[in-house]
C-alpha cells in the first residue's frame, strides 16, 4: 500500500497533484473547502444565457506541455479544440482593420519574412526585439529589458502578453515573461496553436480528474475547510485541523498544500507569498457566432481585448480590469456589445441577453515585486508541499503554471528519501 498523500484545496493544481500522486501508488485524500471542485478553474450552466459557461475565459497554448500531459492522464485531451495551423487573428476597433499573424509550424521562424503571414507593415528585423528576453534578469521589467513600441510590439505583442499576465506588459517581470515567450513564441509555430475547452472548463480539467481519482480509490472530501496545520519538534506535519475533525499524520504520511496565497501565509509560520493581485471580467453574451468568425480574435483600442466564439454564445475578456469593477454592468455590457457587434457584423439592438462576471482577484501579479515572493516547492518540512500558480513556476498566473506545480510538488514529495520521512 503507498504512503497517504492529503491535497489541500481541489482547484487545478491541487487535481494535478493528486493525479501525479495516485499515478505513482499513493493513497490520496482530497480536501477542498468549497462544496465543488475546480477553484477559479470551473463551469456552470446560466439559465439567463441558457448555455454552459465559465468561470473566466483561459486559453492554453500548444506549448503546455504540463496541461496537455495532464489531460492525457485524465482522459481529456480530446475535450480541446483549436485551428490546425498556428494563427492569432486581430481587429483594430480604431480603424476597423482586421489581419492574421500565422507562424510556421517548425522552430525556425521563416514567417516573419513573409509579408502575408507577419505584423502588417512590419519587418523582419522588428522581430529581433523579443530576443533580449531571452537574457530576462530576476527583478526587471519588460520595459527595462526589451523595446516596449513599434507596429509588432503594438499589433501582436502587447494584446498577446496582456492576456497571459492580465497586467500592463510594460510593467510586468521579465523573467516570468521570458518564461511564457520561451515557450511558445520562441519554440516555433508548432508551440503557439490556441486551445480552448469545447464543452468548459469543468468537462475538460476537472470532472475527468475526479471520475479518476474516485475509481482509482481516492478519497475525496468537498466543505473540507482546513484550520490549522501541526507542526513536530522533529521538522515534519504531523496533524492537520479541519473544522470537523482533526487528523494525525501516521509516519510516512505526507501533504500537498495548494490554497490561495493569503490561506497559505495563515497556515504555514513565516511563508512569504505574493500579496498584490490582478482583476478580470468576462462578459457573455447568448449570440451563435456568425459563420466565418474566429475562435479567439484580438482586440484593439477598445475596452474588450479578446473574443471568444463558442457554439451558442461570444465570450469577450477584459484583462488588467481594476479600472472598471465599480462600473454598472449594463453600462459595461453596452459598451462592450458595441464593439463586439462591429467586429463580427451583427446589428446593436437589440443587445442579446448577457452576463458580466468579475475576478476580483483573477491571479497574483506578474511584477517583479511578486516575483521575488513566491515560494519554492519545498518547506522546511519535510513532508510538506507547496503548490499553486502563485508559487516559484517560472510562468505568470497561467493554467499550465498551476498544474506544473501540482506536478512538481507531487514528484518532490515522493522523492522526498526515506530517512527524512
Amino acid at each position: 500500500m503507498g504512503r497517504r498523500v492529503h491535497v489541500i484545496g481541489a482547484g487545478l493544481a491541487g487535481l494535478a497533484a493528486a493525479v501525479q500522486l495516485q499515478r505513482r501508488g499513493a493513497q490520496v485524500v482530497l480536501h477542498e473547502a468549497a462544496a465543488q471542485a475546480g477553484g477559479r478553474c470551473r463551469s456552470w450552466y446560466d439559465h439567463t444565457l441558457g448555455t454552459t459557461i465559465d468561470s473566466g475565459n483561459h486559453v492554453l497554448f500548444s506549448g503546455n506541455h504540463a496541461a496537455l500531459a495532464y489531460l492525457r492522464a485524465i482522459g481529456a485531451a480530446d475535450q480541446l479544440e483549436g485551428p490546425a495551423q498556428p494563427e492569432f487573428a486581430f481587429a483594430d476597433l480604431k480603424t476597423r482593420a482586421h489581419w492574421s499573424v500565422r507562424p510556421t509550424p517548425g522552430r525556425l521562424p521563416w514567417w516573419i519574412f513573409d509579408p502575408a503571414a507577419r505584423v502588417p507593415n512590419s519587418n523582419p528585423g522588428d522581430y529581433l526585439s523579443l530576443v533580449p528576453l531571452l537574457f530576462a534578469r530576476p527583478g526587471r521589467t519588460v520595459a527595462q529589458t526589451v523595446q516596449c513600441d513599434g507596429v509588432v510590439w503594438e499589433r501582436l505583442l502587447r494584446p498577446l502578453l496582456r492576456t497571459v499576465l492580465n497586467v500592463e506588459p510594460r510593467e510586468a517581470s521579465a523573467e516570468m515573461t521570458a518564461g511564457f515567450v520561451r515557450e511558445t513564441l520562441l519554440a516555433g509555430g508548432a508551440a503557439c496553436r490556441t486551445l480552448t475547452a469545447r464543452h468548459g472548463l469543468s468537462s475538460a480539467f476537472v470532472d475527468p480528474a475526479l471520475r479518476l481519482l474516485q475509481h482509482g480509490g481516492a478519497a475525496i472530501r468537498l466543505d473540507s475547510r482546513l484550520d490549522d496545520i501541526v507542526f513536530s519538534e522533529r521538522g515534519r506535519v504531523s496533524g492537520l485541523r479541519f473544522a470537523d475533525e482533526h487528523i494525525e499524520l501516521e509516519p510516512g504520511a505526507g501533504v500537498v498544500l495548494t490554497t490561495p496565497p493569503h490561506i497559505a501565509q495563515k497556515l504555514v509560520p513565516g511563508m512569504q507569498a505574493p500579496n498584490r493581485f490582478t482583476t478580470r471580467l468576462t462578459v457573455h453574451f447568448a449570440v451563435e457566432p456568425p459563420f466565418g468568425v474566429p475562435p479567439l480574435t484580438g482586440l484593439l483600442n477598445g475596452t474588450a481585448e479578446w473574443l471568444m466564439a463558442f457554439d451558442g454564445h461570444l465570450s469577450v475578456t477584459v484583462n488588467d480590469a481594476g479600472r472598471l469593477i465599480e462600473q454598472s454592468h449594463e453600462a459595461l455590457a453596452e459598451q462592450i456589445w458595441a464593439e463586439v457587434a462591429q467586429v463580427v457584423n451583427l446589428p446593436l439592438a437589440p443587445m442579446p441577453a448577457w452576463l458580466v462576471v468579475p475576478e476580483v482577484q483573477a491571479g497574483f501579479a506578474p511584477l517583479p515585486d511578486q516575483e521575488m515572493r513566491r515560494p519554492g516547492t519545498r518547506t522546511r518540512w519535510n513532508n510538506l508541499m507547496l503548490a499553486g500558480d502563485w508559487t516559484a513556476t517560472g510562468l505568470p498566473a497561467t493554467l499550465e503554471g498551476a498544474i506544473r506545480s501540482g506536478q512538481k510538488a507531487a514528484d518532490t514529495l515522493l522523492n522526498e528519501p526515506m530517512e527524512r520521512r
